[in-house]
């Protein structure tokens, strides 16, 4: 039973690989490259609704004109389709040429939003333009031959995650048509886990006394020195004004293991980012301990950086469970 089950979904899948080989190859063929004029053999004219109401109205009035032998209904009836064909031309050459390029956001955590940057760029002022992405819009206009925008793409899982196909479109100006041209880059997003911060508070052992309260002794003030810093004292009996130094207690060497926490795979992670990210702000030194994994210890940006993309490109369980060191 099993081994017929198996025959089964394999024949079904081996069915199913050409038809995704096909769109594949169909999608390829349809998309223009990144970062490129658009070529006019990427350009598609896509009727709206009311282009194609425009298409049967001129087709009522000529055949109106036609049945009757109205000279008006005619005229109307080319009138109508001549400027219909001129808004048709003026709205392919509005995407002509246009070239996108993307800047991708410094930072993605789980269950936010990955606000995408794209820049479009035209040898002269385009107008109304679209970017549809992933259910996500905005719109753009070139007044200078250039123009920016955001598109907010959701990131629900951790991980690496591929952006989808970009949709770049424009129903100016009369909106009978909507001209199409499909974009697709082989650029990905590393999503770091979402912060768990209540659970990580129950592990905080940092950040607290950080504050310069040991009293270090007294320099010649300076202006911008705090009133409550100022020696008052000394002052009256020297006639020199001083300020208070204080020196910060010494900085906590800490670890960051996977083994100290509770719960699933993810939301292990998801409390280790809240503390990599909670230790960042607080200055401590830190170091994070992974199955597979040992991150030295260090501080500042670029330990906060490698902590979090640690954290991104961890398999998921799944991956762990076919064999990944744990």
């Amino acid at each position: 039973m099993s081994r017929s089950k198996a025959r089964t979904e394999a024949h079904a899948g081996t069915d199913a690989a050409p038809g995704k080989r096909l769109r594949r190859r169909l999608f390829r063929r349809l998309t223009a490259p990144m970062a490129r004029p658009l070529p006019q053999r990427r350009l598609f004219l896509l009727p709206t609704r009311f282009g194609l109401g425009w298409m049967v109205l001129v087709v009522v009035l000529l055949l109106f004109g036609i049945n009757y032998q109205n000279s008006l209904a005619y005229g109307l009836a080319f009138w109508l389709f001549a400027l219909g064909a001129v808004a048709l031309l003026r709205g392919w050459r509005n995407l002509l040429g246009v070239k996108m390029t993307l800047r991708l956001p410094r930072e993605v955590f789980a269950g936010g939003e990955a606000r995408l940057g794209v820049i479009l760029e035209a040898s002269r002022p385009r107008t109304a333009l679209e970017v549809h992405g992933a259910a996500a819009m905005a719109s753009v206009d070139l007044p200078d031959g250039r123009g920016e925008t955001v598109l907010a793409l959701p990131a629900p899982r951790r991980g690496r995650q591929r952006l989808p196909m970009l949709r770049l479109q424009s129903r100016w100006p009369l909106g009978l048509v909507r001209v199409v041209a499909w974009l697709e880059t082989a650029e990905t997003l590393w999503v770091y886990p979402q912060p768990l911060e209540l659970e990580a508070a129950h592990y905080r052992q940092a950040g607290q006394g950080r504050e310069e309260s040991d009293f270090a002794g007294l320099r010649r003030a300076v202006p911008g020195d705090s009133p409550t810093r100022l020696a008052w004292k000394q002052w009256s009996r020297t006639g020199v004004l001083a300020a208070k130094t204080f020196q910060a207690p010494p900085r906590q060497q800490l670890w960051l293991d996977y083994a100290t926490c509770r719960g699933d795979l993810e939301r292990r992670l998801s409390v280790l980012c809240a503390r990599v990210l909670a230790h960042h702000r607080a200055g401590d030194r830190f170091g994070l301990r992974l199955p597979g994994l040992t991150l030295p210890q260090g501080e500042g940006a670029s330990q906060r950086r490698a902590a979090l993309d640690a954290l991104a490109r961890f398999p998921p369980s799944d991956a762990i469970r076919q064999g990944l060191p744990t």
